[in-house]
């Protein structure tokens, strides 16, 4: 069972959430809170396998609170799914450096939330075309201000390749097509740039590679 957590100030946005997260058999809501400060106050208590937090909060709002819960170990295992929009770009970069594992736009669709709610849950990171990376591309000049180029040094030719088409929101099956490998051959090569650049999920190896110049605003995955 996947356990829940919102955090949203506006009442009936949360009651929305739970109602369809709750009608899922492998999903239960188990924690609500209309800020940040409450939020964390709840699942320091309560175990939570996914937050998913509203940026715009009183009492902490969702920046805050994804930087709180990352710097926290004993949150380790706590997942963080931000709602947001696409005008709050300094947002979603610091979001992004501060852990977050994915993205939500306000009026996505239900089965957008119930399938983020998933990924995230499982380790990956919600990096889908339509919405991640256009709120990265939005976000990069944030993103390419901390620039190491020496970052990829340990890197091969062909993983630096691999995170560039990460970079560009490609999905492991995806990268397999591009450089005609073979699905699995794309997932170790994705876990060993995770691994030698120390990122936790996808969504930092998608900064990794904005940040070193790999990917730019307008650059097509195709």
């Amino acid at each position: 069972m996947i356990r829940v957590a919102l955090a949203d100030d506006h009442q009936l946005v949360r009651a929305g959430f739970r109602a369809l997260l709750d009608s899922e058999p492998d999903i239960e809501v188990v924690a609500e809170a209309s800020g940040g400060q409450e939020l964390l106050a709840i699942i320091r208590r309560t175990p939570v396998d996914v937050a998913l937090l509203d940026i715009r909060m009183p009492d902490g709002d969702g920046l805050w609170t994804t930087e709180e819960i990352a710097r926290d170990p004993a949150l380790a295992g706590v997942k963080v799914v931000i709602v947001t929009t696409f005008e709050l770009d300094e947002y979603v970069a610091r979001a992004i450096r501060a852990g977050a594992s994915g993205f939500l736009v306000k009026d996505t669709e239900p089965v957008d939330l119930i399938r983020a709610v998933r990924v995230v849950a499982a380790g990956d990171a919600l990096l889908s075309p339509g919405i991640t990376r256009r709120l990265l591309e939005r976000a990069a000049d944030g993103l390419r201000d901390a620039a190491d180029p020496a970052v990829l040094g340990d890197l091969t030719e062909r993983e630096a390749e691999v995170l560039r088409l990460v970079g560009q929101g490609l999905t492991n099956e995806e990268i397999a097509e591009r450089l005609f490998i073979s699905p699995l051959t794309a997932k170790t090569h994705v876990s060993r740039v995770m691994q030698k650049l120390h990122a936790r999920d996808r969504v930092q190896l998608v900064v990794l590679a904005y940040e070193n110049g790999l990917v730019r605003p307008g650059w097509n995955a195709g």
